[in-house]
């Protein structure tokens, strides 16, 4: 064990001007390059799921609760249901949920200065945290809500804004459309603009006052479309859904986000199949690669093999040295490779170096998350990989005679 051990040091670390010592080193960057480019392909597809999945909750919440219609299209305007405080009082007492928040939608025409633009107003509360969509915020502030009354401010996308000409600070006329045919008109001020980045979102979703939406409706005050409720976990919405749910009236239902918004997650979750299919393609070039440097390797000591098995050396023991060079070669290469996915992670995150088209993408610079669970698969991934391709030298060291291998040029 001690003597292959030694053989394969000298071998892997020798400072010789050698073809030996090219074709290793050149086997360690295969490894290392294809064990960087796992990790950040794992890591770019997952801040790209995470990063759009946080943009939808951070909208709209996890979970909705609202009257239950079978039928109900997700930009449908909600018919009304009760506020009920006793029951949101227990539904705040489950593990996991951060706020709850009620909410309505009504359907509305924004009237600019050459055009005219239909938009969905998601009206909120005074209650309601801005702090959840902080973010999407380009120029102004989040609307203000007065005391009595309804507040006469809104806050539109960039891309209504931009489509209607209208500046922050701005009035402008609003049309919401009645059951009955009929209009009514407000004059509303545009406190601010936002973009989420999502496009369906910001071509049209426009936000404003509940008591706004309530008085169009001829809503009592205690009459909402439904709840929005945040969660301090998303990976958590299915189990924390089934409670609420359990809590709920028969007439009322909850949902999670995901299903208010199958489209959205679905086309999130065929990144999954992304990952598979770049992963395998990495996993068979690194493969291939190391395959190769192994059996050159191998032939290159093919006279040392032929010495030692006529010294009388076993063949599992001629084995050893091999498999000593493929731990020196996976170690070397996993090591380099966490540290150099690591590295451009680090210089990402903080520098944005790659940035994507925000209209096709959603987000304008690429995320990456890193989770401890996917770097141990793609190191002990690579691992196994690495020893299992140790299976050709060994049947090639096998069927090498000593007398051949000595005459062997």
């Amino acid at each position: 064990m001690k003597i292959s051990a030694f053989i394969a040091k000298r071998i892997a670390f020798n400072r010789q001007p050698s073809f030996l010592r090219f074709i290793i080193r050149l086997a360690v960057a295969a490894t290392l390059i294809s064990v960087a480019a796992m990790i950040l392909t794992v890591a770019l597809t997952s801040g790209f799921q995470y990063a759009i999945s946080q943009k939808v909750f951070s909208f709209w919440g996890n979970i909705r609760i609202q009257q239950f219609e079978a039928s109900r299209a997700a930009v449908a305007e909600q018919t009304p249901i009760e506020k009920n405080d006793t029951l949101i009082g227990q539904l705040r007492k489950i593990n996991g949920i951060r706020t709850i928040h009620p909410f309505a939608t009504k359907n509305a025409i924004i009237r600019g200065k050459e055009s005219i633009e239909g938009v969905l107003l998601k009206a909120v509360d005074s209650n309601y945290d801005f702090k959840q969509i902080g973010q999407f915020l380009e120029q102004g502030h989040w609307l203000q809500f007065p005391d009595s009354g309804y507040s006469s401010q809104i806050n539109l996308s960039t891309y209504t804004a931009g489509r209607l000409q209208i500046k922050t600070g701005e009035k402008i006329l609003i049309y919401f459309i009645q059951p009955d045919g009929s209009h009514r008109i407000r004059q509303m001020t545009v406190a601010g603009l936002f973009k989420t980045g999502i496009e369906d979102y910001d071509k049209l979703y426009a936000i404003a006052d509940l008591r706004l939406v309530q008085r169009l409706n001829s809503w009592t005050p205690g009459q909402i479309g439904g709840y929005e409720v945040f969660l301090d976990d998303y990976r958590n919405s299915d189990s924390v859904n089934k409670e609420v749910s359990a809590l709920l009236p028969t007439e009322w239902n909850s949902q999670t986000i995901r299903q208010v918004f199958p489209y959205i997650f679905d086309w999130l979750d065929l990144q999954n199949t992304t990952i598979a299919i770049a992963l395998s393609i990495i996993i068979l070039v690194a493969a291939l690669n190391l395959i190769t440097c192994l059996i050159v390797l191998v032939l290159d000591r093919t006279k040392m093999i032929g010495i030692l098995k006529a010294m009388g050396s076993p063949n599992a023991a001629i084995q050893r040295i091999f498999l000593y060079q493929v731990s020196f070669i996976t170690i070397i290469g996993i090591l380099g490779g966490n540290l150099l996915a690591f590295a451009f992670c680090y210089f990402q995150q903080r520098y944005g170096l790659i940035t994507l088209p925000e209209d096709a993408y959603f987000i304008s610079t690429a995320v990456v998350r890193l989770n401890f669970w996917q770097i141990l698969i793609v190191d002990l991934g690579s691992l196994f990989i690495c020893f299992s391709v140790l299976i050709i030298p060994t049947v090639i060291i096998r069927k090498i005679q000593p007398a051949a291998a000595l005459q062997f040029n």
